[in-house]
């Protein structure tokens, strides 16, 4: 039976930033000194510095202070969506559409590894966040994930697969336990 190598890998090449290593590098402190600590406590110069940084950001937008974002330059947000307390690990591109909620210490993941690999091989995929999708605390999003118009992944859930529109998903890995019903 096959091993993993993993100190073969450890010398490719095979993923980019997307971004210069000073850019890298200003972004690192940037983000440890004045987004995650919480010692910014307005959302709208959280906001500008993501701006700064290269994230494309609609208008009223809510960032809650000690938000961990990977890489700002690969995250568009739609207008009026509000993000709490939580980690976007945007190794791809993550994509928030409009009135979009991600709660307290939800994590978006877009990187895994090919556990099927002698080299443990990192995968990317993006994720799509749709209008009006809600993302509870402590719930992950996996890579490659799209959670349509309106879905719902319930606190502490595990999306695996796509959630489909106007539905509540719950559990580890994430099923359908009912529709979503908006009242006015």
């Amino acid at each position: 039976m096959l091993k993993t190598q993993l100190k073969k890998n450890f010398d490719k090449k095979d993923f980019s930033s997307g971004a210069s290593t000073l850019k890298m590098v200003l972004w690192y402190f940037t983000s440890v000194v004045f987004i995650r600590s919480g010692i910014i406590p307005s959302s709208s110069l959280i906001v500008f510095i993501l701006k700064l940084f290269g994230a494309k950001i609609g208008k009223d937008v809510r960032i809650k202070p000690g938000i961990y974002i990977h890489y700002p330059w690969r995250l568009t947000i739609g207008d009026y969506s509000w993000l709490a307390e939580c980690r976007i690990e945007n190794l791809a591109q993550v994509t928030i559409g409009d009135n979009v909620c991600v709660s307290q210490k939800a994590m978006l993941l877009t990187g895994n590894h090919n556990y099927k690999s002698v080299d443990f091989d990192l995968i990317v995929q993006p994720i799509l966040l749709e209008e009006g999708s809600w993302i509870g605390a402590n719930a992950t999003v996996c890579p490659g994930i799209t959670a349509k118009s309106h879905a719902v992944l319930t606190v502490g859930s595990i999306a695996t697969k796509d959630l489909e529109s106007y539905s509540i998903y719950q559990g580890n890995p994430a099923v359908k336990v009912k529709d979503r019903a908006i009242f006015c």
